[in-house]
C-alpha cells in the first residue's frame, strides 16, 4: 500500500515522477498506437490545451454562473448542428464523452416513453449486435432491453432483421455511422424509414464518425445520408475529443427538438441545497474540456478538417490495401474512412497480435470473428510502410512458429470463445480486471477458471 504522503514534493519532483510513470504508456505521437488518442499534431494540441487552461476551474454546473460557458457549449452544439443538417429547432449538450452521450439518450427516450406510452412497462430497443458496448451499460444502468438484430454479410444490420424485431413494448432503433468492430455504416435511411413507419425514435450513434463522415462525402467519398437530413432520425451522438481533436472527455448529443431534449434533463427541487437541474448524467462538468472544443472547431475550420480527412482517407489506403495483399489477411467489409479491422481464414490473429506488440505495435483485439481493429489518425501518415512490413514479417513467423504463440492472447480468447454462457464470462472479466486495477496488478484470468 502506498502510504498518502507527509510532505509534498518539489514541482519538479512531481513531473519528473509523471514522466517517468508515462515513459510505459502506448507511443501514440509516433503513430504506433491504433486507438484511444486522436492525435493531429502539436498546433492543434497545444491550441486545445490553451483553451482548455483559461477555463481549467470553471465549472459548467451551473451556467447562471459562467455564462461564458454557456455560449461556448450553445455555440459548438450549434456549429455541431449545422454540420448534421440541423436546423433553428436543433438542440443538444454536451457530455463527457460518447458513453454518457449514449447513456442520456437512451435515458432521455426512456423517460419520454413514460410519459407518451405509459402502457409500456417493459421498454425495448432494438439495434445491431455491433452497436457500441455503451447501450449495453445503459440498458443495464436504466432498465431497459436490448434486442439485438443481426448483420448482413456487409457487416451492416439486416433491416428485414429489425423489422421483424420491433414489438408493441419497442421505443428507439440504434444505428451507428460507422459502428465500430468493423468501420462500416448501418443503413440510416431504412431504419428512419422503419422509425416512421413504427412511431419509433432513431438514435445514430456517430461518436467515431460524426467529424469525417461530413468531409469525407465533401471530398468526393460515398457516404449515405446518416443525421437530420433523413426523415425519422431523431438524434446523434458525436465525439468532439476524437475526430474533432478537443481535449478529453467532450461530446455532443444533439436532438431534432427541445421537446426531446427536456426528457434528459434531471431536476430536484425539494433540496436544502437549493433547486437543482443537471443537463446529463454528471454533476461538475469541467469547463477546460468545452472551452477546448469550441477552440478546435474554431481554430481547425472546414478547410482543415477536410485536409485532415485527405491524410486519415489516404493512409487507410495504403493500409487496406497492403493488407489485402498479404494472402493470409484480410479486411473485413468495406469502411469508408479510417476505422476498419481485418481477419484470417488460416492464422489466429490474437497470436499476431502478440508479435506485432512484441514489435511496438499496440494492437486492438475483437471476437466474432476473431479479428484485429485499427482507427487512422494524422499521427499514421508515414508508418504504413513500417507497419505493413512489420505485419508481414509477423505473419510469416506465425506460420512457421504456431506453437510458440499457443499461449498470451491467442489462449485468452480462445478460452473466451470457448465458455458459451456470456455471464461467466462477464464475471471472469470482471474479476480479473477488479486484480488488475489493485497496486501492481496484473490482467490475468489464471486462477479463475
Amino acid at each position: 500500500m502506498l502510504a498518502f504522503p507527509q510532505d509534498g514534493l518539489s514541482r519538479d519532483e512531481v513531473l519528473a515522477s509523471l514522466d517517468e510513470y508515462r515513459a510505459a504508456d502506448g507511443d501514440w505521437q509516433g503513430g504506433k498506437t491504433w486507438s484511444l488518442v486522436y492525435y493531429a499534431g502539436e498546433e492543434i494540441t497545444q491550441l486545445a490545451e490553451d483553451a482548455y487552461r483559461k477555463y481549467f476551474h470553471t465549472n459548467a454546473l451551473n451556467p447562471f454562473v459562467f455564462q461564458s460557458l454557456k455560449r461556448l457549449e450553445t455555440e459548438t452544439l450549434s456549429m455541431v448542428a449545422s454540420l448534421f443538417h440541423g436546423d433553428d429547432d436543433t438542440v443538444g449538450s454536451l457530455t463527457s464523452g460518447g458513453s454518457e452521450s449514449i447513456l442520456m439518450a437512451l435515458k432521455t427516450y426512456r423517460d419520454e416513453a413514460r410519459v407518451l406510452h405509459p402502457e409500456i412497462t417493459e421498454p425495448e430497443v432494438v439495434l445491431p449486435i455491433s452497436a457500441h458496448a455503451a447501450f449495453e451499460k445503459a440498458a443495464h444502468y436504466f432498465g431497459l432491453k436490448l434486442i439485438h438484430a443481426p448483420l448482413a454479410d456487409d457487416y451492416r444490420v439486416d433491416i428485414a432483421a429489425v423489422e421483424s424485431l420491433i414489438t408493441p413494448n419497442t421505443i428507439l432503433l440504434v444505428g451507428s455511422t460507422p459502428q465500430y468492430p468493423h468501420g462500416v455504416i448501418d443503413p440510416i435511411e431504412e431504419l428512419g424509414a422503419l422509425a416512421l413507419k413504427h412511431g419509433l425514435r432513431l438514435h445514430v450513434d456517430a461518436c467515431l464518425g460524426g467529424f469525417t463522415l461530413p468531409f469525407v462525402r465533401e471530398l468526393g467519398g460515398e457516404v449515405p445520408p446518416f443525421d437530420f437530413a433523413v426523415p425519422g432520425v431523431t438524434s446523434i451522438s458525436a465525439d468532439l475529443h476524437k475526430y474533432a481533436f478537443a481535449a478529453k472527455g467532450v461530446s455532443a448529443l444533439l436532438y431534432r427538438n427541445a421537446d426531446i431534449r427536456k426528457f434528459q434533463y434531471f431536476a430536484y427541487g425539494n433540496w436544502p441545497g437549493g433547486l437543482f437541474i443537471s443537463p446529463s448524467a454528471t454533476g461538475t462538468r469541467p469547463g477546460g474540456a468545452i472551452a477546448s472544443a469550441w477552440a478546435a472547431l474554431k481554430f481547425i475550420g472546414q478547410k482543415g478538417y477536410l485536409e485532415i480527412t485527405q491524410s486519415i482517407l489516404d493512409t487507410t489506403k495504403k493500409l487496406v490495401d497492403g493488407i489485402n495483399a498479404i494472402d493470409e489477411l484480410y479486411v473485413l467489409g468495406e469502411p469508408p474512412a479510417g476505422i476498419f479491422a481485418f481477419a484470417s481464414d488460416t492464422l489466429n490473429v490474437h497470436a499476431l497480435a502478440d508479435i506485432l506488440e512484441h514489435k511496438g505495435w499496440v494492437i486492438d483485439q475483437q471476437v466474432n470473428p476473431s479479428n484485429l481493429h485499427f482507427m487512422v489518425t494524422p499521427a499514421h501518415a508515414g508508418v504504413e510502410e513500417p507497419f505493413l512490413r512489420d505485419l508481414r514479417e509477423s505473419v510469416e513467423i506465425l506460420k512457421a512458429h504456431p506453437e510458440d504463440f499457443a499461449a498470451g492472447s491467442a489462449a485468452l480468447y480462445g478460452m473466451s470463445a470457448a465458455i458459451p454462457d456470456p455471464g461467466i464470462v462477464n464475471q471472469f472479466i470482471k474479476e480479473a480486471y477488479s486484480r488488475f486495477m489493485t497496486l501492481g496488478g496484473e490482467f490475468s484470468f489464471e486462477g479463475l477458471v
